[in-house]
């Protein structure tokens, strides 16, 4: 049975501070016992640098390392492990696709085709590879409620385009967006798809292959893992084509003075020493989140959204911003009068914690012409009277602002 109550004492950070309302899991969630004790465990047993090393510890550390490649290509349901790319996060995963993908791909007068909801993490690395090859960075638009706008994407979807790269779930609005309709209406047009899965990565079972999605990507520490740990799965025929952008120990084959020969996939894309107790910490977060069901996940997801739109709804001048239809367990929203930043201010100073700002996503707070918003984002551990508390905070600053609650 699913019990949030449960869940929660799973997480130290509770145990230090019991009255931690923590709502800002859209950033990044807390750590439970079994990641913790797993990298200490790491670092106290079998630490040594992966590959090629013949003693036992290098043995250990690499066994962990290139465990976490199969543990992630069972959760992505990847054809093959070696389409498992390790990264720092899903940043360093869009930016290498941006410059071994599209960047030898681009040719003056392209496209690339993004939606106005993205992460900036989602939005530059297109723009710049655009500007460096004269190509076009075209945008879908999304309706005022949040929703993505289907028709402005089937109409935009033409043979210019060499790349869709779409998030699953808006940071910033919590709208989900529909990519299993998506990705067959671009592949009807020849054109590659990458899907941004940081939000989606907890509350949604992905299958790569059911998706038929070319890449994805998302980060570790948005799964309850460590910091600097991140994936890309991507299609091998891509990989194989592709050139890697990082160079120097462990990616090569052979190496003279003349010239270079690449390793294979995955070895061409990691180059240098990576994140290795990172990663190999990173397949028990996995083991987490499937233990807990995504499924389950997303239901709970679903409560607290409800719940917490309907005793927000009360409160005088408040806005929403994203309500769509189809939602995940985020909430964003102002006060009449009282600055986002003001707002965060006085809730941090009650142990609530909470989001205020563009959250990386300056195009949306520029279409509603707002400077930024509160974002409260809920996770596994997050229970009802974190809800309750979030409202009575904000009546609180309310009063303190000389406003009536």
């Amino acid at each position: 049975m699913f019990n949030p109550h449960d869940i929660r004492q799973q997480f130290p950070v509770f145990t230090h501070f019991p009255d931690l309302v923590y709502l800002d899991s859209a950033a990044t969630t807390q750590k439970p016992y079994i990641v913790l004790a797993l990298e200490q465990e790491y670092y106290e047993r079998h630490n040594a640098n992966v590959h090629r090393g013949i003693y036992r510890l290098a043995a250990e550390a690499t066994a962990l390392y290139e465990g976490t490649r199969e543990r992630s290509a069972r959760f992505l349901n990847a054809p093959q492990a070696k389409q498992i790319i390790f990264t720092s996060g899903t940043t360093d995963g869009i930016n290498l696709v941006a410059q071994c993908f599209a960047l030898p791909r681009l040719e003056a007068g392209d496209q690339l085709l993004i939606s106005a909801m993205e992460h900036h993490s989602n939005l530059i690395p297109w723009q710049q590879v655009c500007l460096a090859k004269k190509a076009e960075l075209k945008v879908i638009p999304f309706l005022p409620n949040g929703e993505l706008d289907m028709q402005a994407l089937q109409d935009l979807l033409n043979p210019k385009v060499k790349l869709l790269a779409l998030t699953h779930i808006s940071n910033t609005l919590g709208t989900i967006n529909p990519i299993e309709t998506i990705i067959p209406l671009a592949h009807a047009q020849g054109i590659p798809v990458l899907v941004d899965a940081a939000q989606s990565i907890v509350s949604h079972k992905i299958d790569v292959q059911a998706l038929d999605v070319d890449f994805l990507v998302f980060s570790g520490h948005k799964l309850f893992g460590p910091t600097g740990t991140g994936v890309l799965y991507g299609k091998e025929k891509w990989l194989n084509e592709m050139p890697p952008y990082r160079f120097g120990g462990e990616m090569i084959r052979d190496v003279t003075f003349e010239r270079t020969l690449f390793a294979p996939i995955p070895q061409k894309f990691e180059a240098g020493t990576p994140n290795i107790a990172g990663v190999a910490t990173l397949a028990s977060a996995m083991d987490f989140v499937e233990d807990l069901g995504q499924k389950n996940i997303a239901t709970h997801l679903q409560r607290l959204l409800h719940l917490g739109m309907e005793r927000l709804a009360s409160i005088p001048g408040i806005q929403f911003y994203g309500e769509a239809t189809n939602k995940s367990g985020i909430i964003s929203f102002t006060l009449e009068g009282i600055h986002p930043h003001d707002l965060a201010t006085i809730l941090g100073q009650k142990d609530i914690c909470i989001r205020a700002g563009h959250h990386c996503t300056q195009p949306i707070m520029d279409f509603y012409e707002i400077p930024g918003t509160v974002r409260v984002s809920f996770s596994v551990y997050n229970v009802e009277e974190d809800v309750l508390k979030l409202e009575k905070g904000l009546r609180e600053v309310m009063g303190v602002m000389g406003r009536v609650n």
